[in-house]
């Protein structure tokens, strides 16, 4: 009994799925209707042998949603396909929309067989359909023909090649499904920092993130407009980590951009360290310090001020600096503020609380 009811509950997701594809493959037609071609499309043969495949491989969703709407998939003239097993997919509970990005993110438009993944150096970055968004090769083992993107396995290759598709199966989303990450209006997909040559430039190996999650950090700001200082903390973060081994949770006041070309490296790490606290605090409990107490940054020497509420400004003011989105994000170990703008260095008293 307990298998007919997963069995149903398996094929019930899946209309659900196919209902709600359905109903965006109508509006992207409707929309593709209003404007002209830009490249030729894959072939309707085609696409139904890559559905076809999928499915013999076990991939019934994503078989599924590519017989349903191939557009989805294949707008370009040529496409690379990282098709995520069903579990993964059916595990997650995103809206249509915010799925259909997800699907779209794990589609390149490059055409790239096994060969050509093992060829790429660790640390290259691929586009994808999904806002100019890229993945990255982050692990390449010539010897074992094996690959990762955004540290997921690709675990089936070379699942379809056939005209200008290629199909990899891999063994998860290249973007954490994290519930916390899906905020009003925001960007849950996390994809690396990557440079005008196409490096991923983000990358925390391992056995440096310590207890801050700096990796989903820095991918966090980067996926959601603030690109400048996502780069800032990644190139003073080797510093960082050496100078605080014990460091456990943050709190980081974001502003909207950093001109990191107007500032030599040692000054830029003072900056990104002067925006960073050496402990969470959320945007209540900063509102519950007292005006004028100090709070210690990473920086030796040079802590904010909590200025306080100003009447004529809605929130609270640091460092004569507003905060303009506070608990943007947050885990048990860091928080996020948004700020009006960078903060700037001062000759405030050395002791801080």
């Amino acid at each position: 009994m307990a298998c007919c009811t997963r069995w149903h509950a398996a094929v019930y997701f899946t209309m659900a799925v196919i209902l709600a594809f359905i109903a965006i493959s109508m509006t992207l037609r409707s929309e593709a209707n209003d404007e002209t071609a830009q490249t030729k499309p894959i072939s309707h043969v085609v696409s139904l042998n890559a559905s076809r495949t999928l499915r013999r491989a076990g991939f019934n969703i994503m078989a599924t949603l590519l017989q349903v709407s191939p557009e989805l998939f294949f707008s370009s003239a040529n496409a690379t396909l990282f098709a995520v097993k069903d579990s993964a997919i059916s595990n997650a509970t995103l809206p249509p929309r915010l799925l259909k990005n997800l699907l779209q993110y794990h589609t390149s438009p490059l055409q790239l067989s096994m060969e050509d993944l093992l060829s790429k150096p660790q640390g290259a970055c691929l586009p994808t359909l999904y806002q100019q968004k890229s993945i990255a090769i982050t692990k390449v083992d010539e010897k074992e023909r094996s690959v990762e993107i955004n540290n997921v396995l690709v675990a089936h290759p070379n699942l379809f090649l056939e005209g200008p598709i290629s199909i990899h199966g891999v063994l998860g989303p290249f973007s954490a499904l994290d519930p916390r990450d899906v905020y009003q209006g925001r960007d849950i997909i996390q994809s690396p920092a990557c440079d005008s040559n196409s490096n991923m430039i983000s990358d925390v190996p391992p056995d440096l993130k310590n207890m801050v999650e700096w990796s989903r950090i820095i991918r966090l700001l980067n996926s959601n407009g603030f690109v400048s200082f996502a780069i800032g903390l990644h190139s003073v973060l080797d510093g960082i980590l050496g100078d605080h081994k014990g460091l456990k949770s943050v709190t980081i006041f974001v502003p909207p951009s950093l001109e990191l070309e107007a500032y030599p490296t040692p000054l830029l790490e003072k900056i990104v360290r002067f925006h960073v606290l050496p402990q969470k605090f959320t945007n209540r409990e900063l509102e519950s310090l007292a005006p004028r107490t100090l709070l210690r940054t990473l920086l030796h020497g040079q802590p904010l001020e909590v200025t306080g509420a100003v009447d004529f400004m809605k929130g609270l003011v640091i460092s004569g600096v507003n905060i303009v989105a506070p608990d943007m994000f947050s885990s048990s170990k860091f928080i996020v503020h948004g700020i009006s703008r960078a903060l700037e260095l001062d000759d405030l008293p050395y002791t801080a609380r």
